[in-house]
């Protein structure tokens, strides 16, 4: 239903203008007016956490829910912020996110809001450098196991410490204390092979990217992924979040997320 609705309203005429209406759409007609309902009846706790089903069923529509609200969010439009009691209570016995993303913890980048989402929509797990290792496995696992998301992506972002840190001489790096040095040495593979960019901004963009690559490469290592990916419940994406613009590139098919042979073994 969600695959059809936007179709009919996002490709009819491309104008960007329409990606407000169907998210607006969308909660109101599926969301909104059942939990509504809620103080105008003597319903369960459990029934009233039934009244928010998950919407989206496919990894399509969970990719494309997500660029219409980073397009929502990029061009200045209102976007959700307001968490009433009667959504709260909606969600205390269960929880639906549709998407599970793997993102840095860098204060600017505030994930929910990037892509225009309510609270219960996305799964976010936020680690320094968004490397997979083995807590944010774990989440990962449990999302995919017990909460039936639809797409993880791993989302780097401008100007990440993380990844400028892991770009440092050995040399430089060995003053920072254990923990540290345990991320940053699950990033310094990603970068140790760049190419030569004269423009900082530009490689330092590149750094970022070859580090998303990385960890999407890692995360489809996992059983629990490689499974799911098998029965096309889930799938596994790359994405770069510019803070300066607001906007989020999409790295979707293999092509965008291949990496170097001979970073497999880095």
């Amino acid at each position: 239903m969600v695959k059809k609705f936007l179709e009919d309203n996002l490709y009819m005429d491309g104008n960007a203008n329409h990606s407000e209406g169907i998210l607006e759409n969308q909660s109101l007609i599926e969301q909104d007016l059942e939990l509504g309902r809620v103080f105008q009846t003597n319903l369960t706790m459990r029934e009233v956490a039934q009244l928010k089903a998950p919407t989206i069923k496919t990894s399509e529509e969970a990719i494309l829910a997500l660029k219409i609200g980073n397009a929502r969010f990029f061009s200045g439009r209102r976007v959700p912020s307001d968490f009433s009691a009667v959504e709260r209570r909606a969600q205390v016995i269960t929880q639906t996110p549709f998407a599970v993303v793997l993102g840095c913890s860098d204060s600017r980048v505030p994930t929910e809001i990037i892509f225009a989402q309510r609270a219960g929509d996305l799964f976010v797990i936020r680690i320094a450098g968004n490397v997979v290792e083995a807590g944010t496995l774990g989440s990962i696992e449990y999302a995919i196991r017990h909460l039936k998301t639809r797409v993880v992506v791993v989302m780097g972002h401008e100007g990440c410490g993380a990844v400028q840190a892991a770009m440092l001489d050995e040399a430089e790096r060995c003053f920072e204390p254990e923990y540290i040095q345990f991320l940053i040495d699950r990033i310094v593979p990603s970068v140790r092979k760049l190419p030569r960019i004269r423009d900082s901004k530009a490689r330092m963009r590149e750094a970022v990217i070859a580090n998303v690559r990385r960890q999407v490469h890692e995360l489809k290592q996992n059983p629990v992924v490689v499974e799911s990916m098998h029965k096309k419940e889930i799938a596994v994406i790359g994405a770069y979040y510019e803070i300066s613009s607001g906007a989020v590139d999409f790295f979707e098919t293999e092509e965008d997320l291949s990496i170097d042979d001979r970073e497999v073994s880095g």
